[in-house]
């Protein structure tokens, strides 16, 4: 599925701004046809923006189900004869969507893109009658997992796994785009090096029509062509390519043009590429040959009042907050990021770790606390099980297919913190994991381990290439005692070294940190004790060569479900919410850019 842009044979018109918007918590919508005319007793609502926070009304806040969002779009008389798609690029958990009186589209999962041609739905030159019904509720078959509790009162309530707010609705742009009939549907390519000749592997996917043929253009950043091919399939050769690399996001641009018989350009599109190679080699990993340290953050989509609301503003500010500090990269958690990041990832040379939304696949975790006692079967036929397995497959595809082509995506996450310790977690995950091989062999893959499962009883580790470790000795385990927690990770990483010949990236340490509360004598909660408990984990890092990489939790405060271990959401960022640093922040700029 490419993404929507304007060029000589294609126009895109964006749907944001302000459309109505209604709660359905009882279903009545589905029902009562509201799609078939104006949505009555409706609000205006943003788009894109979760709908959570925008009102202060606890009702809209917790709302369980159903919520309508409806606008109306002129479509121009020029796009008459055109093929004419309509996207969203997510609603979050799933959606249906209505053209007019028309059913188009419906999708599964809160993250990824859908959209539908709705040519024969839509009339040029008129308003057309644009309506979406988006539900939010978690199950067992869904990826994140969730059940839902009901009250006594009559009242639902959403109960789910992962540590951080279930916000919903369209978080991201809404787009209606024209291409050609017979147009190119889709574009993969894959790079690598011939000494310093770059090479390109490419494919281009086209619909049926009266193309003749497939031409191929690749350019340098300034505009001029390196390489021409012709064909559906091939390569190109650039030699003395600039190659994509951390810290240098060079670009070259493909365009592809499908022909008609008489030579004439039916359809374009550009594709960027970066040419890079990644590889793990023992216990490196490589970009472009070269060793590669990880730098940076887990982070979420999360802002106040926005939500999870796609901002171009916050955007480029934490990129520059990125940039500041030191960071080289960040990991998707726990759900992939809206395209536009991967943009500006690609462009500016900063490394991505992309993530699955399956989290939450652990009932010996809740809420991102970890459970006391005797652990609990996540996996069995009435919890996570062939169900949940075939929408986590699902995401799995959506995720590869939507961002094979970046070159700042190096590794694929295919879960975070699940139970890999039940027997039954093997069978679970071989699947997946082979199937995200198959779809794309040209990375690594990989899920976050919670500190469950130590090296000698984890039943899913050799089933992926890197080992990526979530670790909260001194905050979790050992609270308060840096001096036990520093002897028990470095134990740990030790054996995880030996028993499995691979790299380590930590991608979760950290501590809740309630900002402005000092101590003389550090201790939880403090800014000093963050500092502290940040310098113990580096200084084991430095000492356990099998460690690649540090991605602390998290980059800024986040929003949660409320919690007794929760102030205000999740403190562990080192920024807060709204993108002020704590005292870890300086100590970590101190260490990423050191020698600079």
């Amino acid at each position: 599925m490419l993404r929507p842009q304007d060029g000589p044979t294609r126009e895109r018109r964006s749907l944001a701004g302000l459309w109505r918007f209604r709660l359905d918590a009882e279903g009545a919508g589905r029902t009562g046809g509201w799609w078939r005319s104006p949505l009555t007793r409706g609000v205006d609502i943003p788009v894109p923006a979760s709908y959570n926070d925008i009102y202060p009304d606890a009702t809209v806040r917790d709302h369980v189900g159903d919520a309508w969002y409806q606008t109306s779009v002129w479509v121009p008389a020029r796009w008459a004869g055109q093929r004419i798609v309509l996207r969203f690029d997510a609603a979050t958990h799933r959606a249906t969507v209505w053209v007019n009186d028309t059913e188009v589209a419906e999708h599964e999962g809160g993250y990824t893109p859908f959209e539908a041609d709705v040519t024969a739905h839509l009339r040029p030159n008129a308003e057309n009658r644009v309506t979406l019904v988006v539900n939010n509720e978690l199950s067992w078959s869904t990826i994140p997992p969730g059940t839902i509790e009901q009250r006594p009162d009559g009242r639902r309530v959403q109960r789910y796994f992962h540590d951080f707010f279930n916000y919903a609705g369209l978080h991201r742009p809404v787009w209606l785009y024209t291409t050609p009939a017979a147009h190119i549907s889709d574009i993969t390519v894959a790079t690598t090096f011939d000494d310093s000749t770059g090479v390109i592997d490419y494919r281009v996917e086209s619909s049926t029509g009266e193309a003749a043929s497939l031409r191929v253009v690749l350019r340098d950043a300034s505009g001029a062509e390196v390489a021409a091919a012709g064909g559906a399939v091939g390569t190109l050769r650039v030699p003395d390519v600039h190659p994509w690399a951390p810290g240098d996001g060079y670009l070259y641009e493909l365009e592809a043009s499908l022909l008609n018989t008489s030579g004439e350009v039916i359809d374009s599109y550009q594709q960027p590429v970066g040419v890079r190679t990644v590889d793990v080699r023992g216990r490196q990993f490589l970009i472009n040959g070269t060793p590669f340290y990880f730098r940076g953050f887990g982070k979420h989509e999360d802002a106040a009042v926005r939500g999870k609301g796609h901002d171009d503003v916050l955007m480029v500010h934490d990129f520059a907050l990125l940039e500041w500090i030191g960071a080289n990269s960040f990991r998707t958690s726990h759900y992939p990021y809206a395209e536009e990041v991967l943009d500006y990832a690609d462009r500016h040379g900063v490394v991505v770790i992309g993530e699955t939304p399956a989290v939450g696949l652990n009932l010996n975790i809740g809420g991102g606390v970890f459970n006391s006692g005797k652990r609990v079967p996540t996996f069995s036929p009435d919890r996570v099980g062939d169900d949940t397995q075939r929408v986590h497959l699902q995401a799995i595809q959506e995720l590869v297919a939507r961002d094979k082509n970046r070159p700042s995506v190096v590794l694929w996450c295919v879960a975070n913190e699940p139970d890999d310790v039940q027997p039954e977690a093997r069978d679970y995950f071989a699947p997946l994991a082979a199937e995200t091989r198959r779809l794309d062999p040209t990375r690594p893959v990989a899920y976050a381990n919670a500190l469950l499962a130590t090296p000698d009883q984890c039943v899913i580790t050799e089933l992926f290439d890197v080992v990526l470790l979530n670790r909260y000795y001194g905050w979790y385990w050992d609270t308060g005692d840096l001096e036990t927690a520093e002897t028990a990770l470095e134990a740990e990483l030790r054996q995880w070294a030996e028993m499995h010949d691979k790299p380590i990236i930590i991608t979760e340490y950290g501590a809740d940190t309630y900002p402005g509360l000092r101590s003389i004598l550090p201790s939880p909660w403090t800014e000093e004790y963050q500092t502290d408990l940040l310098d113990v984990y580096h200084r084991v890092f430095d000492r356990v060569d099998a460690v690649v990489g540090e991605h602390v939790w998290s980059f800024a405060d986040f929003a949660t479900m409320p919690g007794v271990f929760r102030v205000d959401g999740n403190k562990k960022g080192v920024f807060t919410r709204d993108r002020r640093p704590k005292t870890a922040a300086f100590q970590l700029r101190a260490r990423w850019r050191k020698g600079e």
